[in-house]
């Protein structure tokens, strides 16, 4: 046991100190645990498109699965998507998942004694891309659960390489407009990497979305990912991507590791991107399903954060100044529903609940009124 421990000293401090992310429990881990059947349980912890895959996705995965021998190439899908966007494929950059693209900035631009500034209360690959790399974490107070750009700015100092920006924000659901963003780009010293983590932005409104493809002309620094986990549906494929300048292009494939999409993430995401009938018809889904929840939430008296994602977090009300949140948690998996708590992001009176098909928000709000009412 010594010699383990003695090889363990060896990894650096940094990455020993690093909290491992820690995913939506699985419907399989739930049904084990307390004997469930699975088909009884909705899983409403991860940010997943309920409606599942494209059809059109499916088909092309299908299609592709007598030529797994052979390695990816991303040609078809990096050219798909600078077709789509309207950028070169040399500003393309292909990830394993979204957070894949999130790392890839890490080890491009962040090493010991740089730092990277991000807001409380962010996504959880921010620490992750930043700590391991050796790097410090500038963490800036949140205002109103979201992103503090004034302060966020004040932050930036001469170590700084690396700024991380949800829009909009995982997991509380706060969205920042186009011109404060744009505000900020502007005043950001140039000598440091903006990155611009889109991954709900097809969940806006269209007049909310944000020009950030076109930015990257106009800021050189500026780096935008996004993900077909979210309304694409692809989740379990894990494919993302970033769009900056082809010299910041260029350093993130330095470090990208060879062939990280496969061949059917690619096929899919491909086919996805031409689904415009299941994107419509997964927004619109969406827009119903977060009425739902707020017309719950309430008629039960619970507090949210307003959100513009397919997600909303609710706050859970203490009893005798102790935080309840833990407990109803466990007691909707005694139900057979599965949510997120949030204590691992400095929210332990909140949990996150995905919008999901009618039925599954309606399973939930039924969960949620029962526990609240002991």
């Amino acid at each position: 046991m010594s010699d383990i421990m003695d090889l363990c000293e060896q990894s650096p401090a940094y990455v020993r100190a690093i909290a491992p992310y820690q995913p939506g429990k699985p419907i399989t881990e739930l049904a084990r645990e307390l004997g469930l059947d699975e088909r009884s349980i909705v899983k409403l912890a991860s940010n997943e498109n309920p409606r599942g895959i494209s059809p059109k996705a499916l088909a092309a995965v299908k299609a592709a699965l007598p030529e797994l021998a052979r390695y990816p190439d991303g040609f078809e899908l990096t050219r798909a998507l600078s077709q789509r966007l309207g950028v070169t494929m040399q500003q393309i950059v292909l990830g394993n998942g979204s957070n894949d693209v999130l790392e890839h900035a890490g080890m491009a631009f962040l090493a010991p004694g740089c730092s990277a500034v991000y807001s409380q209360h962010a996504f959880a690959v921010y620490p992750l891309a930043t700590q391991a790399r050796g790097a410090q974490s500038i963490v800036v107070p949140a205002k109103n659960y979201g992103h503090d750009l004034e302060a966020m700015l004040a932050a930036v100092r001469s170590d700084t390489h690396v700024v991380f920006i949800a829009n909009p924000n995982n997991p509380t659901g706060t969205m920042l407009t186009a011109a404060e963003l744009e505000s900020f780009l502007t005043r950001m010293p140039k000598n440091v990497v903006v990155v611009v983590d889109e991954a709900y932005n097809e969940y806006l409104a269209p007049e909310l979305r944000c020009p950030s493809i076109a930015w990257v002309g106009r800021f050189p620094n500026l780096i935008v990912t996004r993900t077909f986990s979210k309304i694409y549906g692809l989740a379990g494929l894990r494919v993302g991507y970033a769009v900056c300048r082809p010299e910041l292009a260029d350093l993130l494939n330095r470090v990208r590791q060879p062939f990280n999409v496969n061949n059917l993430a690619i096929v899919a995401a491909v086919a996805a991107l031409s689904d415009d009938d299941f994107l419509r018809q997964s927004y619109e889904l969406n827009v119903a399903g977060m009425a739902q929840l707020l017309a719950g939430c309430k008629r039960l008296g619970v507090a949210w954060i307003p959100s513009y994602g397919n997600f909303l977090t609710v706050e859970i009300p203490r009893s005798g100044g102790n935080s309840q949140a833990a407990a109803v948690f466990q007691k909707l998996l005694r139900l057979g529903v599965i949510v997120r708590p949030l204590a691992g992001y400095d929210m332990p009176d909140h949990l996150r609940v995905t919008i999901g098909l009618a039925e599954e928000n309606a399973r939930f709000l039924d969960a949620l009124e029962t526990v609240l009412k002991g």
